[in-house]
């Protein structure tokens, strides 16, 4: 057990657990990170380091990993103690305190933050029997490196922002791209489909995958149905899966939280059912809740601010502005 007692402990290590580190140490706290993947970024790193981000105030786009770079050497300030691929399991009120148990130790923790986003999570398959032959060699559930896909012919399913944004960025580096959506209209921002419906990538909607053909991992075609059964052969090098992930919070879900669905329900101090632990990012559920980085962002400072008034009732809920503590 480590018998240090820390101000914050922070589970998650996406933008959102990473801002409320820098936070933290702005408001002299001393901070923990504990996250249960092996590197720090959450999605954004575990998804698609190379995939542009652009809604972010301050950057008309960014790489994602290049943001969590930044996010990091801003974390940094507080200089937190982090934890990785440590995963939570439960925390129990001890006097002014938290003992939090991990799978592997036990955390003493004046509050704790919890910023895991959408939990663990599994990307969400075709459904087809064929498809575990393909995964990890052509078929793909995230991209990590877009240089694997140079002069391919590629073919992407889905209708969301991560399917749209992928088209768009491998059109100039593929030697084809087609989308294929099984719906008719796409769920992605307006303005990345009127971009899309520009662009020379190859969009079929009402269409869906119904198998694939290939050996040895390497696929070779896919064919894709019509809802009246029409069937259609294409020549395809990769194949690109964008239906979103099936997420769990784990452990999360037998704290005693207040939930709705997948999500914490908090108040607008950012504050659980439970007093002394609040939740930030996409993790959290109120009325009007929209699940952006930049939201989380702005959620992570409320949280701080709170858990450190709770820990010090004199302590200023409104802090200086951060030109002043840097001059």
């Amino acid at each position: 057990m480590s018998k240090e007692i820390v101000d914050i402990t922070i589970i998650g290590g996406g933008p959102t657990g990473l801002f409320a580190s820098f936070y933290a140490g702005m408001r002299e706290m001393s901070v923990k990170i504990v996250d249960s993947l092996p590197q720090l970024g959450g999605q954004l790193v575990e998804l698609y380091p190379d995939k542009y981000i652009y809604d972010v105030g301050g950057f008309p786009k960014v790489l994602a990993q290049d943001f969590v770079n930044n996010l990091v050497e801003q974390a940094n300030y507080s200089k937190p103690e982090i934890l990785l691929s440590e995963t939570a399991l439960s925390a129990t009120r001890e006097g002014d305190h938290f003992v939090l148990k991990t799978d592997k130790g036990v955390h003493l923790t004046r509050t704790i933050l919890l910023t895991a986003g959408i939990g663990a999570f599994r990307p969400r398959k075709i459904g087809l029997p064929e498809e575990v032959h393909f995964e990890e060699k052509t078929l793909h559930y995230a991209i990590k490196d877009l240089l694997v896909f140079k002069d391919k012919e590629v073919l992407i399913c889905g209708g969301g922002d991560s399917a749209v944004d992928w088209a768009l960025m491998l059109e100039g580096l593929a030697s084809s791209v087609t989308l294929v959506h099984r719906r008719e209209r796409f769920t992605a921002h307006e303005t990345s489909v009127n971009q899309l419906m520009e662009s020379k990538v190859n969009v079929k909607t009402s269409r869906a995958v119904k198998s694939i053909v290939g050996e040895e991992g390497t696929i070779s075609g896919i064919i894709i149905a019509e809802k009246d059964g029409t069937e259609e052969h294409l020549p395809v090098d990769h194949l690109i899966v964008n239906y979103g992930n099936i997420s769990s919070l784990g452990p999360l879900k037998d704290w005693g939280l207040e939930m709705d669905r997948n999500s914490i329900i908090v108040n607008t101090r950012m504050e659980t059912n439970i007093e002394g632990i609040y939740a930030a990012g996409d993790v959290t559920s109120y009325d009007g809740k929209v699940k952006l980085i930049a939201v989380g962002l702005g959620e992570a400072p409320i949280a701080v601010n709170h858990a450190k008034a709770y820990i010090d009732p004199k302590a200023r809920l409104q802090p200086l502005h951060s030109t002043s503590l840097f001059e």
